[in-house]
């Protein structure tokens, strides 16, 4: 609904503002992660009182801005897809940075079989950029579904597992990135978001080069060298 859609981006404001949540876990509470907009909200509007294109379009960037949100937040963000996964709700599973699914998730664009485009929060865009073109012009185009094993296998999702493991796999994903540095974990994703749209390798390097000298600096770097030495595991401070 449109109210469920303002409360999510104030939280993912929230959450993007705290500097102690270094990941988020997006998952679904009950049989499903996310089904999309309420239709039957949109058909009763659509039936009692249409609105204008100001208002629609108000709406259609509060849809978009969850995903940009996921994107542009500090934290690592990996979605635990636990069933059905629709519409603006394959576009959050879209956004987050890792994937993992139960084996009864599905993953589905709702949009182009209610009359709309399958351009929706994002997925015209990050979809290709995941699975490569061909793959991602039929599924959007077809509106099909596509479920846990093929989303395994076209590279949609990194890992399945049984629907009772999947916050357990998640959460132990979690510590496992968490373990290294604060500021290389939340630099690293930056710099790969930013680099699959670099316009050549040139572009690219500069970003990492500056990266890399920006966490050579830092005293979680000294402290990860000095552990390598003395081989013990290193502490990290964020600093």
């Amino acid at each position: 609904t449109r109210e469920m859609v303002g409360a999510l981006n104030d939280a993912l404001d929230e959450v993007a503002a705290r500097g102690d949540v270094r990941a988020v876990i997006l998952t679904g509470s009950g049989r499903g992660f996310c089904s999309g907009q309420d239709v039957a909200a949109a058909d009763a509007r659509n039936r009692t009182a249409p609105s204008g294109v100001v208002e629609r379009y108000y709406w259609q960037e509060q849809f978009a801005g969850m995903v940009e949100r996921i994107r542009a937040m500090p934290q690592v963000i990996i979605a635990a897809v636990n069933g059905p996964c629709a519409g603006a709700g394959m576009a959050l599973a879209l956004a987050a940075d890792i994937r993992l699914a139960s084996r009864s998730a599905r993953f589905l664009n709702a949009a182009i079989r209610l009359g709309l485009t399958a351009g929706e929060s994002g997925m015209s865009y990050m979809l290709p950029r995941l699975i490569g073109a061909a793959r991602a012009f039929e599924i959007l185009l077809t509106g099909r579904a596509v479920d846990a094993e093929e989303a395994e296998r076209v590279g949609l999702v990194v890992q399945l597992t049984e629907d009772d493991m999947l916050l357990a796999k998640a959460e132990a994903l979690a510590r496992q990135i968490l373990a290294n540095s604060p500021f290389a974990t939340e630099h690293s994703k930056r710099l790969i978001w930013q680099n699959l749209d670099a316009p050549s390798l040139k572009a690219a390097i500069e970003l990492e080069n500056r990266a890399q000298i920006l966490a050579s600096m830092t005293d979680d770097y000294k402290e990860a060298t000095a552990a390598f030495t003395d081989r013990r595991p290193a502490n990290f401070r964020g600093k």
